[in-house]
């Protein structure tokens, strides 16, 4: 059904349907406060990955961070963006990562979630938030950031380019995926990671945590076909997967 706003309109209130809505227009969010304006849009985008950024400078002293803005540019090569914000003269992240041009990313779970968020705090540049939130460095050999030894499912990254935004003042940093440390229990045979049983923790809005209940795993979308529900290890579209269907 199409949304058309043909109901009961008062003022902002809009009626459809039997729900209550409310209206607001570029006006209104203008008006807003800016704490009330930053939790409202934030919230607008739905759930979101959350993740540890972790870096370290060229004296050695490492930096942790929580992103909820990570996403997947593509698979061949293996590309990852986040969204660093506007610079406030103490961005430690994107310092260490230009240093350095390494950084891990690591999935957030729910036994750490709270000690992963405590790391949004503004600690100074000698405190390391892996220090300060009770959690673990882990590194591997020959990739100088260190990783969160309690996630679960965490990856090494490359720099790779740093696209600014000018229309806000952020930037897309743009990394490749050079090393993937992952529970092997949650990776299935088609390549598909089930990060549900990882207890991994997705986000909505600026600190509201969320677990996710899986609805369904759906077959490749084809004109005409109704969507099929799968199994977890998707054996039914094995064959699908291994012609290379529906690649990034």
């Amino acid at each position: 059904m199409s949304w058309q706003f043909n109901a009961v309109i008062e003022a902002n209130n809009i009626r459809e349907n039997n729900i209550n809505y409310q209206h607001y227009d570029s006006a209104d969010l203008a008006k807003m406060s800016s704490r009330y304006r930053a939790r409202f849009i934030n919230s607008l985008s739905g759930y979101k990955s959350v993740n540890l950024i972790g870096t370290q400078n060229l004296d050695g002293q490492s930096n942790l961070a929580i992103f909820s803005s990570v996403v997947h540019l593509g698979a061949s090569p293996a590309l990852i963006g986040f969204i660093m914000r506007p610079d406030n003269g103490s961005r430690h992240t994107l310092e260490n990562i230009t240093q350095s041009q390494h950084y891990t990313i690591n999935q957030v779970c729910a036994d750490f979630y709270q000690a992963a968020h405590q790391t949004s705090a503004r600690y100074p540049e000698h405190e390391s938030e892996f220090d300060t939130c009770n959690l673990s460095e882990h590194y591997i050999d020959g990739f100088n950031a260190p990783f969160v030894q309690e996630s679960r499912l965490k990856y090494a990254v490359k720099l790779q380019e740093i696209m600014p935004i000018a229309i806000n003042n952020t930037q897309l940093i743009i990394g490749e995926i050079v090393h993937v440390i992952c529970q092997g229990s949650a990776i299935q045979a088609d390549g598909y990671i089930d990060i549900e049983s990882l207890d991994t923790v997705t986000a909505s809005g600026l600190d509201s945590y969320h677990t996710s209940q899986r609805l369904a795993r759906l077959a490749y979308a084809k004109p005409d076909v109704a969507s099929t529900a799968l199994k977890l290890d998707a054996t039914a579209v094995k064959a699908e997967f291994s012609r290379g269907v529906n690649e990034a």
